[in-house]
């Protein structure tokens, strides 16, 4: 499972003189195998941080992130060693963030291959799984070899789900998975977030599409939006 327990996060503020932004405050929630919790709340309430925290791209400030891995070892994500932390991200936590970052002049299949290829799978059968799931998504077979710089944005929205759920990974973290795309591109990708609940994984996301939200998610966890208060 995943429990989180009064975590809290702030940022300093290095202008003038040093002040800290508070964020987050005593976030409490739990998710399961086979279950999505969508994170919900306003533009800045702190949906997109919570997520980094559990990912490890932000540092917690109070609080515990506890994640039971596939060999039943519990880890604190909000107190590990970047060396463990980065061995759970290549075998069992994916992330999709709300941008693609995209790699100059790598085929749109070979950039999605690569997560696998990390993994140990041949190139050949990564490949293969990569234009598998383009397929899912609609992106025409013609781009499969072009550069994803050359996509739009709503297809590279889709190349940004596959990358991050590529794996099957055990705990998938994602920030607004249907941003910016019509509505068939946004049913392909939620079929696929459905396939991997169905295959147990773990699900937290930030959610603005409450349509969307209503289709794959078990449980909400409402995020209270406050002033972002300076402290000296």
């Amino acid at each position: 499972m995943l429990v989180i327990n009064n975590l809290s996060k702030t940022f300093t503020m290095h202008v003038g003189q040093e002040k800290t932004i508070s964020c987050l405050e005593s976030v409490n929630l739990s998710v399961k195998p086979g279950e999505v919790l969508a994170l919900v709340g306003p533009s800045g309430s702190g949906k997109s941080s919570l997520l980094k925290c559990v990912y490890g791209t932000y540092l917690t400030s109070a609080g515990s992130i506890y994640y039971t891995d596939a060999e039943n070892a519990v880890h604190d994500l909000a107190n590990i060693d970047l060396q463990t932390m980065r061995h759970l991200r290549t075998k069992e936590i994916g992330y999709v963030s709300q941008f693609f970052h995209v790699i100059p002049r790598i085929a749109a299949v070979d950039v999605l291959s690569q997560p696998l290829v990390n993994r140990g799978v041949s190139s050949s059968v990564a490949a293969m799984r990569a234009m598998e799931l383009l397929q899912k998504v609609g992106i025409p077979k013609t781009l499969w070899q072009m550069y994803p710089s050359t996509f739009s944005g709503g297809e590279k929205q889709r190349l940004n789900i596959i990358y991050g759920i590529i794996t099957k990974p055990r705990l998938v973290l994602l920030d607004e998975p249907t941003a910016s795309l019509d509505p068939v591109s946004k049913r392909h990708v939620l079929e696929l977030i459905l396939e991997l609940k169905e295959q147990g994984s773990m699900i937290l996301g930030a959610f603005h599409d409450y349509e969307a939200m209503k289709v794959i998610a078990d449980k909400s966890y409402h995020i209270v939006t406050k002033e972002m208060e300076l402290v000296a």
